[in-house]
């Protein structure tokens, strides 16, 4: 989680001099590691350098690494360096699906410390499920080794659109009872309540968004576009652009499942003829079920998918021509450099009827150097990019001028 896609150069806030904030962005960013660099892209003299940096060591979010080359031909002492220290806090994560639940402890850097998966019912609404959430963070710490009081934040998944400044979902189709819930609030609450020590920051974005922020930070950093699309119950897609997550307006972008695909079928939304209402693994679970394949979720499809069962395999292929034939529009009007395709459909079936109807349907200029792949961190994409998505929001350079003001350093 130290990089920074997307962000080039040095401009300190509001155009003064730069901070120690925006030195911290330097050093995990890997821009400038010394000192000497320091002053080099900030134009700071050794003095203020120093004296910012005393602040990040005083925090406990800086430490020095070995020695450096040499800097100059005539030699000398080798310059010191300096690294993030990723020891002082770590993130909780969840990913919530719509009958399961995904959990861990990560390092500020990403590493999984523990992890915890099993089931847990969205239907069963938000005050149930966050207050169970907050009890296995708390065994999960146990698991780690790493005190609650370490926790510096945690991040959360959702199967539904996210106005991100509220962090509430908006009109989940697959979510009853979660509609404006202050989602941040309880999961704070239920954090305290197992644990015993004060609110942490609590961060929420859609699954699919969070899975493409992970993707593209871990395996495509120099991708300045890249969709993914998550098929399981539903049909999502995230969007990074940037090295940034594309929300849209209020936290609506990538909702292609309900894009109208000519289809009679009720979605779960209300309306008729929904793109996940017919080529979700939901749609393909009722399918097999209706001609008498017992599957009864999308997670039922995948293991089906897994064991070669023909039926489930063509009906896959099926549904990723439907996908495909969206995602030629998509395609078209984003011009990405990586489209993923995840979930439990994100198999060899569906991405070749993906791959059909995509490449027949997209105009040449558009896939000429487009990477049609399936996801990399599978089932974990999501932890990884909550767990970024919160160390970003809480080492960014006006943040944590805060954090350290905060602290009294």
């Amino acid at each position: 989680m130290t990089g920074r896609p997307g962000r080039t150069g040095t401009t300190p806030r509001g155009g003064g001099q730069a901070g120690a904030g925006d030195l911290l962005e330097l050093v995990r960013s890997g821009r400038a590691v010394t000192r000497g660099a320091l002053q080099e892209a900030t134009g700071l003299s050794r003095a203020t350098v120093g004296q910012r940096l005393d602040r990040l060591f005083r925090a406990g979010w800086l430490r020095e690494g070995a020695g450096g080359p040499v800097g100059s031909p005539l030699g000398g002492r080798p310059a010191v360096t300096l690294e993030f220290d990723d020891s002082h806090a770590v993130v909780l994560v969840a990913d919530l699906d719509t009958r399961h639940a995904r959990a861990a402890v990560l390092s500020l850097t990403g590493e999984l410390l523990a992890e915890d998966s099993g089931a847990l019912v969205v239907e069963h609404g938000p005050e149930a499920v966050l207050g169970e959430l907050g009890r296995r963070f708390a065994d999960l710490l146990t698991k780690a080794g790493r005190p609650a009081a370490a926790v510096c934040g945690i991040g959360l998944a959702v199967p539904g659109p996210v106005d991100s400044e509220t962090g509430r979902v908006v009109q989940p189709p697959i979510m009853p009872g979660w509609d404006g819930y202050d989602i941040r609030g309880r999961l704070s609450r239920a954090f305290t309540e197992h644990t015993g020590t004060p609110a942490v920051p609590v961060l929420v974005d859609n699954d699919a968004n969070l899975m493409a922020y992970g993707e593209q930070r871990t395996g495509h950093p120099d991708c300045s576009a890249l969709v993914l699309v998550k098929v399981s119950t539903g049909i999502g897609a995230g969007v990074v652009v940037g090295g940034s997550i594309y929300r849209g307006v209020d936290g609506g972008a990538g909702d292609i499942g309900h894009v109208r695909v000519g289809a009679d079928a009720l979605c779960r939304c209300g309306s008729y003829g929904c793109l996940a209402a017919v080529a979700s693994g939901g749609a393909v679970a009722r399918r097999l079920a209706e001609s008498g394949v017992p599957a009864a979720s999308g997670s039922d499809v995948r293991d089906l998918l897994a064991a070669g069962h023909p039926e489930a395999a063509a009906l896959a292929r099926e549904a990723g021509r439907r996908v495909g034939d969206v995602l030629a529009t998509v395609v078209t009007l984003l011009n990405p450099g990586v489209l993923m395709i995840a979930g439990d459909l994100a198999g060899t079936p569906f991405l070749t009827g993906v791959r059909e109807l995509l490449y027949q349907r997209a105009l040449p200029r558009s896939t000429a150097h487009l990477e049609v792949v399936t996801s990399r961190l599978g089932e974990r994409a999501a932890l990884i990019g909550a767990g970024a998505l919160v160390v970003e929001h809480l080492y960014a350079p006006a943040r944590v001028e805060e954090r350290l003001a905060a602290m009294g350093v």
